[in-house]
């Protein structure tokens, strides 16, 4: 049977150990909380009871259980009061000298049965156990903040740590009501390994200008449907704080995708720290504050014509393809009052895509999103036919064809004969290069992607691609069309995966390689970034659902683009595809999907 603790002291009483101090007392457990001074008691004490004043007002605790928890905490300056304790927690800075001193100090102090536990985000907890005259007894739990509201703690053993150990620790998690994810002793361990990855290269965008802060936060929001964008996230986590971590991170893994961008250095060396500071990648109305103002990088309030250029006239838009996605864009057209033009390859096709436009409209009659009128209004606006020629008089033409670089050349040929003068010639490609397609064409400075994410009827991100030919009214006017449609539109540059893709994709072949390492099960990996980040799914229900084949294609297309070898697709999705084995669509991915 697992150890149930009745004391456990916390070393460190700043937001994050004055938020496990609470947990526990929460939970019914007698805590020690200790700080380096009154000062720091003080300041811990505060912490508490704000925290606990707020979960009072918000009916997740009475005034009883309040109080009965505050007697539960005893609040000291001296180490030597952890003598009582059957686990200690440390959660002072994320400085190994600082946490080697406090466990040294904690060996001489507590009892030899006493687990003493670290919640570092980052450092080695072997290097740390090693500090003690027993490191099988060592372990990392690294609980997220804020540690009253993140359901998930990460179990990080040692290859010393006792399996007892381990065992006591998971179902003192459960107890306090977390998810537990146990792992070995890497830098970043589960969470943060994944998503430091992936703020690093999302700095690095913004770095190079590839993108804006507020596009790229945009783009994996309503692309990804992630709570906060990455540079979002770094500023309340502290830029100090994530180059500590990623520069930490490099120097275990020596892997260049966790070498912090310049930037980053550059950034905490000025004081922009984030939200801490009032300023890091936004301006914010003071320190600590949430509210971000404008500053010299804010864009234009008033949603107007982008670059200074004028926007052209678009009534009628042609849509080229039948399948979900052409489907999709022509329902947005209609909708939003465009006379739309569906050209597929073959009658029936034109039927059936027709067909599933208006089962689409009729369910949003029955939800009541559509009115009677709006719906027939819309039919009434949607035109299909076979024949290309049927676009000669639309002013923007939509792509949305195989993703195949020969057949979009050939339609954009087809395009440049018959569209009319002035017309915008868009591709919805995920990954290929827009250029290709403009170059097809004697009016390159027409051409355009724009990407929607499928279903592009509910998603209302528009990745807007711009390449080094396009027209700056060419941009502005399918930021007037995307307005009219109710889509958010972000710029980028005509670079493999646009900004969406560029992020998610490494993200998840890094998680192919965690599974692939043995490091975790695909349940916890999935656990962790649910729990820990607020994912709305885990890495490999993500590629399950996307499809291992159009994930490989993607993380090949990225290769091919960036030659950067943290880039090259892991093996095992590589084998998975080559089994068949390519997520729900076939049965079976990373999980078994036969029996649903």
């Amino acid at each position: 049977m697992p150890r149930e603790f009745t004391t456990i002291g916390v070393v460190g009483l700043g937001t994050m150990g004055a938020g496990i101090a609470e947990v526990m007392a929460r939970n019914g457990i007698s805590v020690i909380g200790v700080e380096v001074d009154a000062a720091g008691v003080d300041r811990g004490r505060a912490h508490l009871q704000a925290s606990v004043a707020r979960a009072v007002k918000g009916g997740k605790l009475t005034d009883d259980e309040a109080a009965a928890l505050h007697e539960r905490i005893t609040y000291t300056t001296s180490l030597e009061d952890l003598a009582a304790a059957e686990l200690v927690v440390e959660a002072v800075p994320e400085d190994l000298a600082l946490k080697l001193s406090v466990f040294q100090r904690l060996d001489a102090v507590c009892p030899p049965e006493t687990i003493l536990a670290t919640n570092t985000s980052a450092l080695s907890v072997t290097e740390i156990s090693v500090a003690t005259a027993r490191p099988s007894r060592v372990v990392g739990v690294h609980f997220f903040n804020p540690a009253t509201v993140m359901k998930l703690a990460e179990v990080v053993r040692t290859v010393v740590t006792d399996p007892e150990v381990v065992s006591d620790v998971e179902a003192l998690v459960r107890r306090l009501g977390k998810d537990d994810v146990t792992c070995g002793d890497r830098a970043g361990f589960i969470a943060n390994a994944l998503l430091f990855g992936y703020l690093n290269h999302a700095v690095s965008l913004y770095e190079q200008k590839y993108a804006t802060r507020e596009d790229i936060d945009t783009a994996m929001k309503l692309g990804c449907g992630l709570p906060m964008g990455p540079l979002a996230l770094l500023d309340l986590i502290g830029v100090d704080t994530a180059y500590e971590i990623l520069d930490t991170m490099y120097k275990q893994s020596r892997d260049r995708l966790h070498a912090p961008a310049p930037i980053l250095k550059q950034m905490a060396t000025a004081g922009l720290l984030g939200r801490k500071t009032g300023h890091g990648f936004y301006t914010y109305e003071s320190s600590d504050s949430p509210v971000v103002v404008a500053d010299a990088e804010s864009p234009d309030a008033d949603g107007g014509p982008r670059h200074g250029a004028e926007v052209r006239t678009v009534t009628r838009i042609g849509v080229v393809g039948s399948g979900t996605m052409a489907s999709g864009i022509a329902e947005v057209c209609v909708k939003a009052g465009y006379e739309t033009v569906l050209v597929a390859r073959a009658s029936a096709k034109v039927d059936a895509a027709k067909a599933a436009i208006a089962r689409s409209l009729e369910k949003g009659v029955q939800r009541g999103k559509l009115s009677e009128e709006q719906r027939d209004t819309a039919l009434l606006l949607l035109h299909g036919t076979t024949d290309l020629g049927g676009l000669a008089e639309c002013d923007l033409v939509i792509e949305a064809v195989v993703e195949d670089v020969e057949v979009k050349r050939a339609l954009f040929a087809d395009f440049d004969e018959l569209a009319k003068p002035g017309a915008i010639l868009a591709t919805t490609t995920s990954s290929l290069p827009v250029i290709e397609c403009a170059m097809a064409t004697r009016r390159p400075a027409d051409v355009v992607g724009v990407h929607f994410f499928n279903p592009a009827p509910v998603m209302k991100l528009v990745e807007v691609v711009r390449t080094v030919k396009t027209a700056d009214d060419v941009v502005a006017t399918v930021h007037a069309v995307c307005r009219r449609l109710g889509k958010v539109a972000v710029d980028c540059g005509d670079r493999a995966g646009f900004i969406v893709n560029a992020l998610l994709f490494p993200y998840l072949n890094d998680a192919v390689r965690m599974l692939e390492a043995h490091y975790a099960t695909a349940d916890d990996i999935d656990t962790a970034m649910k729990r820990g980040c607020g994912y709305p799914m885990g890495p490999f229900e993500l590629l399950d659902v996307v499809g291992l084949d159009v994930s490989l294609a993607i993380q090949r297309v990225l290769y091919q683009e960036f030659r950067e070898p943290g880039f090259a697709p892991a093996p095992l999705l590589e084998h998975l595809v080559t089994a068949g084995y390519l997520g729900r669509k076939a049965g079976r991915g990373f999980r078994d999907h036969s029996g649903r």
